[in-house]
Parts: structure tokens; C-alpha cells; sequence
């Protein structure tokens, strides 16, 4: 069972988050094109990187804890770790955003009087 481990903590991370689309309406999955447009060239380099450093043999996988299904030499969570995690992390921005427009108003406004 711990060959599921690492794909668990994913679907996990989606399942915990995904009330977020629905009941605060974030909007992240309606908006997809936004979201990859910020996710996308961001994973790119990331998974870059991390192709490197495995090849290189300063980055690896226990394989104990992956289903064994590799893209190259980068197991399939590693690569769906840049996408799932992301898409979390907009979920919960979009919606402290929409249930508290005042902090992003005061963010806004503290970057402008930083100018």
C-alpha cells in the first residue's frame, strides 16, 4: 500500500480543496485558462529542474512510495505534484479573496503606497 502514498497526499490536497470551487466559488476550474496560464510556464521550469537534478543523481524518488508509473525518469505524482499543488494553493487565494475582498484591497493598497 505504500506505493500509494505520494499519489494519496495528492488526491487528498484536490479533495480537501475542491469544496472551495464549489461552496465559495473561487472560480479556479472555471477560469481554466487563467490557471494554466499561471501554473504552466511556472511547472515547466520546475519540472525542468527537477528532471536535471535526477538525472544529474541529486534528486530521487524512493520508489516505495510511488505507483511505479514513470514519464521518463520522473515518476507521475512528481509530475502531477506541479499541477495539484497549485491548483490548491489558488483555490484557497481565490477564496480568502472573495470572503475577505478587504485584505486584498489593503494588499493593493500597500503596494501602491510602497511606490
Amino acid at each position: 500500500m505504500h506505493h500509494l502514498t505520494y499519489l494519496s497526499v495528492l488526491l487528498a490536497c484536490l479533495v480537501l480543496t475542491a469544496p472551495l470551487e464549489i461552496v465559495f466559488k473561487a472560480r479556479v476550474y472555471g477560469r481554466w485558462r487563467r490557471a494554466a496560464a499561471a501554473i504552466l510556464p511556472v511547472a515547466a521550469v520546475f519540472v525542468l529542474w527537477d528532471y536535471l537534478a535526477t538525472a544529474a543523481g541529486w534528486w530521487w524518488f524512493d520508489e516505495q512510495y510511488v505507483t511505479g508509473v514513470f514519464i521518463g525518469i520522473l515518476p507521475l505524482e512528481e509530475l502531477m505534484f506541479f499541477l495539484v499543488v497549485p491548483i490548491c494553493a489558488l483555490l484557497t487565494f481565490e477564496t480568502v479573496r472573495r470572503l475577505r475582498p478587504a485584505w486584498a484591497d489593503g494588499a493593493a493598497a500597500d503596494l501602491e503606497a510602497r511606490r
